[in-house]
């Protein structure tokens, strides 16, 4: 029985890789309580217990408008705290999957971005991030794996789907920002593609992974009410206007266009639309 390893047990990611975890892996998930990913001795202590087979970071700094004034933790979390996790894999021999983001991006492409286009993030978050990517690359690119994804829901945690089930419960009516495109990703999804690159023994140093298709934030939000009232988790429909993001100011820039080339990933495994995966998750809650 191999070990796996993953690394913020809190989150969306890795409540769904327990969920759909390989027959011959045992995971275990540790969180802050469990191993201080900003102290490189405490990743050690981890490792020696432990005696993992691949590591699997799911954790990350991800308040993208609190980044702006908060970017000293957000660099310690997506940063030097990668670097001390890429440092551990590689003395120990570990094999290393980790989570990067769409916006390491600018958002300015007019086609999807492929694995090595030009990254030129827009905010503290997408920066701190790339940073991440760099030192993985810099440290141990030999055993790593990065997997870039954009838009993450799932039943766990908080996220988009969930905030706008309350808010159309709660409101008379919402507006929802239509130019930034891109599109959603079923964290059950991810996880499962995930658990295709443990499986493979060279696999390539950066992939991208999201649900097939390609929705404004206003399209997600269409189909979520729609599903949602369908599957009896809204008792209304509220009219949902289309703004832009002019209109709502946020601290941090998000990239207008931040779809994901996922060609090299479809090989590994099929993506489905997110439109499909948007009703399983919703019939799940």
């Amino acid at each position: 029985m191999k070990l796996a390893l993953v690394i913020g047990k809190s989150g969306q990611v890795a409540n769904e890789l327990l969920q759909t975890k390989l027959n011959d892996y045992q995971v275990i998930a540790l969180g802050r309580n469990d191993i201080d990913i900003t102290d490189i001795t405490s990743i050690e202590q981890a490792f020696t217990e432990y005696k993992p087979d691949v590591v699997i970071n799911a954790s990350a700094y991800t308040a993208v408008d609190l980044a702006e004034s908060d970017s000293e933790n957000a660099y310690l979390i997506n940063s030097d705290a990668v670097a001390n996790l890429a440092t551990q894999c590689k003395k120990f021999s570990v094999k290393f999957l980790h989570i990067s983001t769409d916006f390491v991006f600018n958002g300015e492409s007019n086609k999807a971005y492929l694995v090595d286009d030009k990254t030129d993030p827009q905010g503290v978050y997408g920066a701190s991030k790339l940073a991440g990517e760099e030192a993985i690359k810099s440290i141990y690119p030999d055993g790593s794996t990065i997997v870039r994804t954009s838009w993450v829901y799932s039943t766990f945690g908080n996220n988009f789907v969930k905030t706008m089930l309350r808010l159309m419960a709660e409101k008379e009516e919402l507006g929802i920002v239509t130019d930034q495109v891109g599109c959603p990703t079923y964290a059950k999804g991810l996880a499962e593609f995930l658990w295709q690159l443990v499986l493979i023994e060279k696999p390539n140093l950066i992939y991208h992974w999201s649900d097939a298709g390609v929705a404004s934030w206003y399209d997600f939000a269409v189909a979520i009410q729609n599903s949602g009232f369908d599957k009896g988790l809204l008792n209304k429909k509220i009219p949902l206007k289309g703004i832009p993001s002019s209109a709502y100011p946020t601290p941090a820039k998000r990239p207008a266009f931040s779809l994901l080339d996922t060609s090299t990933s479809n090989s590994i495994k099929k993506r489905v639309h997110w439109s499909e995966y948007l009703e399983q998750c919703l019939a799940k809650l």
